[in-house]
């Protein structure tokens, strides 16, 4: 598991996090010890956790039987080290120093841990309510025409290491090594579905295709939708934004004003979708491994997302007002006031073709999804030019 520019860089600090540094003297139960026993924001910056939502994790690993204490290293400090360097984005010398393990301890324990995390993951990804979620029954801009929205779908390319006989597939369009993962998250900020391993060459709507077939597949409750960018097409179970319309952040003038039905609902579902965004967010700054490729075999790099988002809604469940969540929370997207459309603004177009549709759907099925983005924007916009009093 150790890295090989380990034995290039000889200045083990520059795998820590300065404030860790001066622990290098105690052992590593000691150090856990420290940190457990210490202020909870000891905990919150070594484990990303708070200390109560840690010990609870412990607990349930070792209730299941997942988990056990050994003669040398007890629960709390194996789920420690694997916090640690998912957490701090760190390499196997820089822990076994820390930790005064072997590397061949460490890496053992890191993978009993991922192995863990991964059996009871599904109990952490929960699918979508019936009830309207409150970030659009409590908000006018969204409800009640959105009122059968359940969240957002979206894919993020992570980092990935891979043989280089292996790359060619794993090339992104920007030329990097990453894996192609899709996500179905909640307005909450939980997600509730997750597909990693796809290779970064991967077309996002194969990738959606692929989660919407497979035997653990992504879930649409019946008449409801989750909301999807510009990458994917309109379908059943899927809302995307009017192509050749201005949609994404950067063509959203300030004082931008919608001109039809077609402007204002794309900009009100790229501020609903933008979910997707926040999450992200969240994700990596909690678990900055997912910013690199870490040297694992290929299956421990995709079995590292899977288990990092299960421990993402663990935390979101456990300790909703978690510090990272507060900071994500409050980034509601773009902070635009809508106003009254002038004549003489004139909005840039964007030429952007929907992606074909490799999903086989009925004609009749694909019309009646058409016809509900339209009936929804018409709606949106009879009551947006009411509500200006013309």
């Amino acid at each position: 598991m150790e890295s090989s520019d380990d034995d290039k860089d000889g200045v083990l600090e520059a795998y820590m996090p300065k404030e860790l540094s001066y622990s290098l003297a105690a052992n590593g139960t000691k150090f856990v010890d420290e940190v457990l026993n210490g202020q909870n924001e000891r905990c919150l910056e070594n484990y990303r956790m708070d200390k109560h939502v840690f010990y609870m994790l412990c607990d349930i690993l070792q209730a299941k039987g997942l988990l056990r204490h050994t003669n040398r290293i007890k629960i709390e400090e194996q789920l420690a080290i694997f916090m640690f360097i998912i957490g701090h984005n760190l390499r196997t010398r820089a822990v076994q120093e820390l930790f005064r393990y072997s590397g061949e301890t460490i890496s053992r324990h890191f993978n009993n841990v991922l192995n863990a995390i991964m059996a009871i993951s599904l109990d952490f990804f929960e699918p979508p309510l019936s009830d309207i979620p409150p970030e659009i029954l409590e908000d006018g801009r969204f409800y009640p025409y959105f009122q059968d929205c359940v969240g957002a779908v979206d894919g993020i390319h992570i980092p990935v290491m891979v043989g280089v006989d292996e790359q060619g597939p794993f090339r992104n369009k920007s030329g990097f090594l990453s894996q192609n993962v899709l996500a179905a998250c909640s307005l909450d900020l939980k997600f509730h579905y997750i597909l990693a391993g796809w290779e970064g060459s991967a077309a996002d709507l194969r990738v959606l295709n692929s989660a919407l077939t497979r035997r653990n597949k992504l879930q649409v409750p019946e008449g409801k939708y989750y909301l999807v960018d510009t990458k994917y097409a309109n379908m059943p179970g899927f809302i995307a934004p009017y192509p050749g319309v201005p949609y994404h952040l950067n063509e959203f003038s300030a004082g931008f004003h919608p001109q039809d039905p077609k402007e204002l609902f794309n900009y009100r579902h790229f501020l609903l979708r933008s979910a997707t965004d926040r999450i992200f967010g969240a994700l990596k700054a909690r678990f900055p491994i997912l910013m690199s490729a870490p040297p694992y075999p290929l299956q421990t790099q995709v079995k590292l997302v899977v288990a990092a988002c299960a421990i993402h809604n663990y935390i979101r469940r456990e300790k909703p007002d978690d510090w990272l969540f507060k900071i994500y929370e409050q980034e509601n997207g773009v902070q635009m006031e809508e106003s009254f459309p002038t004549p003489e603004v004139e909005q840039p177009v964007v030429h952007v073709e929907p992606p074909p549709l490799e999903m086989a759907f009925d004609p009749d099925e694909l019309e009646a999804s058409s016809r509900l983005r339209d009936t929804i924007a018409a709606e949106m916009w009879d009551d947006y030019i009411r509500d200006f009093g013309v």
